[in-house]
């Protein structure tokens, strides 16, 4: 057995050894794109409302920019890695590939944990992170977004600052911002709801209907929120939900037999995406260890938390019954746990495909920033449907044309225009 600690860099680049095997890839281009374009290491000190000073470590990676502008999230998190930030934002490039927008992969991050800091604190942060990064990003450069523990609140922070930097107004620099000051309706539902379109066209190809379902999430933020909110609309049942709760420093389950209320949860969860296990018991809940998630018996599971979580130690966990995976969290599944996966049969629709409605309304949001004019949230949402839906079916349709699993289809249709992409521009 492999004891060496998971490295999610590691991953993404194995994944995509295997595809460039399979599109029988050049050298250089393979060269090219095994690695980010660009890496970005910075300092930023803070000044602390005790008037006391910290230094926090900073990064932004850009992975590839040959389609557009390169787009991806900033994370706040005490045990971020520059190993993470380069998988997602090679990931990022794959997303953005595979639902047709023109955009690039980049991600960033600050090694810290916004729980310990006070508002202003978080202020004092978010305009440090930019003055140290400012002339390496922008609208027509690379594009920031929310990602974990990160919020609309802390993007207008990032926004204000880069706008004084520059002296102009720039809304399209960063996405995710409140609606209101330049954000898009129906940025908050998207990547829930991607999900759950994904998953919708899935039970088609099944001979399913949703409402004769039945789920199981692991992660309650508002990701896997939006997804509940969309499957319930379906008429699916959830069965039960995991979350990490911070006090305790621990993961629990919360189940209840006849089915979980997703607003009563809701109602009881906090911005973090944490529920409050005391009201939970009080409203009846059972409380599982953290990943009972993945035993539940149900048709549906739905990884929407962190990388690394169905793996080879507990993927033969998943019961019989379990007809479909849709991966809402970046990287959940490792290498091996996704083998055992496809030899069993399970219809796994993969990260860079079931959560790529953030992407694609953070690109909205983009645009509609740039030019200055705003859409409907009808219409933003319809337009996600229409996206994601014509992606899955591509992919779909590409998967059993060349008998692959619906992850190497993706990765090699989202590889493909990344490398024609690069070779038109004379790159390699």
């Amino acid at each position: 057995m492999n004891n060496l600690p998971y490295n999610p860099f590691t991953t993404t680049q194995k994944q995509f050894d295997h595809i460039a095997e399979l599109l029988e890839l050049d050298q250089p281009t393979c060269e090219l794109l095994r690695v980010p374009l660009r890496e970005y290491y910075f300092s930023i000190p803070l000044r602390m409302d005790d008037g006391g000073m910290r230094v926090l470590r900073g990064f932004r990676v850009q992975h590839n920019d040959a389609r557009g502008p390169a787009k991806g999230g900033i994370r706040f998190h005490p045990q971020e890695t520059i190993d993470t930030i380069k998988a997602l934002a090679m990931l990022m490039t794959w997303k953005c590939a595979v639902v047709d927008i023109p955009l690039g992969g980049s991600m960033g991050g600050v090694l810290c944990d916004p729980h310990d800091l006070s508002p202003p604190e978080q202020e004092r942060l978010c305009r440090g992170w930019v003055r140290q990064i400012a002339k390496n990003v922008g609208p027509l450069t690379d594009v920031p977004a929310p990602d974990v523990m990160t919020t609309p609140q802390h993007m207008l922070w990032m926004l204000d600052e880069f706008e004084a930097i520059y002296g102009a107004k720039y809304p399209g620099f960063i996405t995710g911002k409140p609606v209101g000051m330049g954000g898009s309706l129906g940025r908050k539902e998207a990547a829930g709801y991607g999900i759950m379109i994904t998953v919708r066209e899935a039970l088609k190809e099944l001979n399913l209907k949703p409402e004769n379902t039945t789920a199981s999430v692991q992660g309650f933020g508002s990701v896997a929120q939006n997804a509940v909110r969309l499957y319930q609309q379906m008429g699916g049942s959830i069965l039960a939900v995991a979350c990490w709760n911070q006090e305790d420093q621990s993961a629990y389950t919360y189940n209840k037999a006849d089915g979980i209320d997703g607003e009563e949860l809701i109602s009881i969860t906090n911005p973090f995406g944490e529920i409050d296990k005391n009201r939970a018991l009080d409203l009846g809940y059972e409380i599982l260890p953290g990943d009972a998630w993945l035993e539940q018996d149900v048709d549906i599971l739905v990884p929407a938390a962190i990388e690394n979580q169905i793996t080879a130690q507990n993927v033969n966990k998943i019961r019989e019954r379990v007809r479909i995976i849709a991966e809402g969290a970046n990287g959940p599944t490792t290498l091996d746990a996704d083998a055992i996966i496809n030899n069993r049969g399970i219809l796994l629709i993969p990260d860079l495909l079931a959560n790529a409605g953030g992407a694609i309304v953070s690109y909205f949001e983009q645009v509609q920033s740039n030019m200055n004019y705003y859409w409907g949230k009808d219409e933003v949402l319809g337009k996600l449907d229409v996206g994601i839906t014509y992606a899955y079916v591509d992919v779909s349709n590409f998967a059993m044309a060349h008998k692959l699993n619906m992850r190497d289809a993706a990765y090699v249709i989202a590889v493909e225009r990344v490398a024609r992409a690069c070779h038109d521009r004379g790159w390699v």
